[in-house]
């Protein structure tokens, strides 16, 4: 084994350099020190402990929150000749005693174990009997109640640094607000631990933001008209809806599975194993799906619901494109969504303080929903990152949404919710302002309002483009407890004095038909060397029962078409390939380059 970093990086994981500020953490953990470390999904966060954790003397634990993805982290990392492992309720006896024992022998490079199964007094003992490199604690957002993929077992944590003080930690997350952040250092006891944040932009996602209209129709559209035979992850707020969307992607002949808790932990883990293994198959979950997945080809992850916060629409959206090759980020929403997260929110059982922050962050996500500016710039904001220059890839800077001057309205549409007594939903609102002549109407007597019958002018759903951006603004809040009821906040004040205007955006009036293009192949790149070269892949991946992408993935292959290498020293140029990965498959892509040559 190597004993330099920069060694390691290119000899076993096949890269020439670090990315910023990778090789910061690396130094500081391998001297001893503890970090906290904020990294975009797919900025190389895994290096920061492999690394270390080969350089240093003993094994390196890492506490990793999902089973069913540490089978696939580990055949990654044997494949690169780096003897690695995990220790999980899916083994037999014997395979755990196998285990234990390379660890007490000093064998082991790398463990990883969930953390119920770390705090058992038995694995403590065994650690304790151990040389520990580091620990790595992975998806450490986890640790917080205020995040969003609390997980209790994550609290007890703090233990390690007590049985463990002198092995240094290190807690990895791409996802933190400041809240989150203080509170995973408390929690983890990493106060005095440096911080490294590297930049949240993940500039190769296309952000897309839209109003549901006609939902399949709309994903349809989609789908076909940019991402046929792609692999996706197609996100939904409940499992009836997974299990219809995926059964409904089945009919329109896409390969899709569901994956949510209501399905047994078995048929989970085969639908996750096929995701990881094979192409072109979409999953449609809920937000049980996705932490910790590396798989880099996922060119789009849609969601038909809107998320609960920014922090889950930025981790979701976060697995998409990790190789650095083109991806979509596509969601549709509408007020129903806002009523219905609401609604879920009132009945959880946190306290008071806990549903005030969620009710915080929802309206910051529908903030970014209806914003008109650049989408990334306020994405990134959100997390104290500043953007200088709008992004140019994001929906509303590519076709930027056309403002009308809707104060008149608005006003309108705050009155009838105030002189209704503020127990109404919009629809009955609505019904209000166009003058309707309804049984509710005339029950409560709404016909003898001021505002009865002003806002004629404006269609139903016009009104309900006011209504939602109003919402969405903070002026209106949802009553759950009345059903869906409208309240006056009071930001909306200056407003209804007229002290204040309201620009609001001005919806489409359908939803486009124009035809997306695919994210295509660069123009460079013989589409009959790529095509062949995927199928050198796939016979290897289908051979030893991994992910293609774990021999190399799509940006490797496209950097051969370009490079192509006929021998093993230009081969060996190649990102991601490593000494290992020459010997093993650098002969068999360059017998197709070659014959690709003669042929053509």
């Amino acid at each position: 084994m190597p004993t330099d970093a920069d060694q390691i990086l290119q000899t076993i994981f096949g890269y020439a350099s670090f990315r910023s500020p990778q090789k910061e953490i690396i130094e500081s953990i391998s001297g001893g020190d503890d970090a906290l470390v904020l990294m975009p999904t797919g900025g190389g966060k895994s290096l920061c402990y492999q690394i270390p954790a080969l350089l240093r003397n003993g094994c390196g634990i890492v506490v990793s929150p999902l089973i069913a993805l540490m089978q696939d982290q580990v055949s990654a990392l044997r494949l690169l000749g780096v003897n690695a492992a995990f220790l999980n309720s899916t083994l037999e006896r014997d395979e755990v005693a196998s285990i234990e024992h390379q660890l007490k022998d000093g064998t082991l490079d790398l463990l990883y174990i969930a953390p119920e199964r770390l705090l058992q007094n038995r694995t403590i003992t065994l650690l304790q009997e151990t040389t520990i490199a580091l620990f790595a604690i992975d998806e450490a957002h986890c640790v917080s109640q205020w995040g969003h993929d609390f997980r209790a077992d994550y609290l007890e944590l703090s233990l390690l640094c007590e049985l463990f003080p002198e092995v240094p930690r290190i807690a990895l997350t791409a996802t933190a607000d400041e809240r989150t952040r203080r509170e995973i250092i408390n929690q983890l006891k990493l106060e005095h631990a440096p911080h490294y944040i590297a930049g949240f932009d993940r500039p190769n996602i296309r952000y897309r933001i839209a109003l549901k209209n006609n939902t399949k129709q709309q994903f349809l559209r989609f789908l076909k008209n940019e991402h046929q035979g792609e692999s996706g992850i197609v996100y939904c707020l409940s499992r009836n809806r997974v299990d219809q969307i995926a059964s409904w992607l089945e009919t329109q002949r896409f390969k899709a599975l569901p994956y949510h808790a209501g399905i047994s932990s078995s048929k989970r883990a085969e639908h996750q194993a096929r995701f990881l293994r094979e192409e072109g198959i979409i999953i449609v979950a809920t937000i049980a799906f996705g932490m910790g997945i590396d798989k880099p080809d996922v060119r789009f992850v849609a969601h038909l619901d809107l998320p609960k916060t920014i922090e889950a629409y930025y981790q979701e959206t976060g697995r998409a494109g990790r190789d650095g090759l083109p991806a979509n980020a596509w969601m549709i929403y509408g007020l129903q969504d806002v009523i219905k997260l609401r609604q879920m929110m009132q009945n959880s059982e946190g306290n008071e303080e806990h549903k005030r922050a969620e009710q915080h962050r929802l309206n910051a996500m529908l903030g970014l929903c209806e914003i008109t500016s650049c989408r990334r710039q306020a994405l990134l904001g959100y997390f104290d990152e500043h953007l200088s220059e709008a992004c140019g890839n994001c929906d509303t800077c590519i076709d930027p949404p056309r403002t009308w001057d809707g104060t008149e309205f608005a006003r309108m549409a705050l009155s009838a919710a105030y002189r209704t007594g503020q127990r109404f939903g919009v629809n009955h609102l609505i019904d209000v302002l166009r003058g309707a002549e309804t049984d509710r109407i005339f029950q409560f007597g709404h016909h003898h309002l001021p505002a009865y019958g002003i806002g004629k002018l404006l269609g139903a759903n016009d009104w309900r483009s006011v209504f939602r951006q109003l919402v969405a603004r903070g002026f209106l809040s949802v009553d759950i407890d009345r059903f869906g009821a409208l309240r006056l906040e009071e930001i909306c004040r200056p407003l209804l004095r007229g002290e204040a205007k309201i620009e609001l955006r001005k919806d489409p009036d359908k939803v486009s038909t124009k035809r997306q293009t695919r994210n295509p192949l660069p123009s460079d790149i013989d589409t009959a060397l790529w095509e062949a070269l995927r199928e050198c892949r796939r016979s290897f991946a289908s051979e030893l029962g991994i992910p293609p992408y774990v021999i190399f993935n799509d940006a490797s292959l496209q950097e051969m078409c370009l490079m192509l290498p006929t021998d093993f020293d230009n081969f060996s140029q190649i990102s991601g390939v490593g000494e290992r990965k020459l010997e093993k498959y650098g002969a068999a892509f360059i017998a197709v380059i070659t014959e690709h040559l003669a042929t053509y």
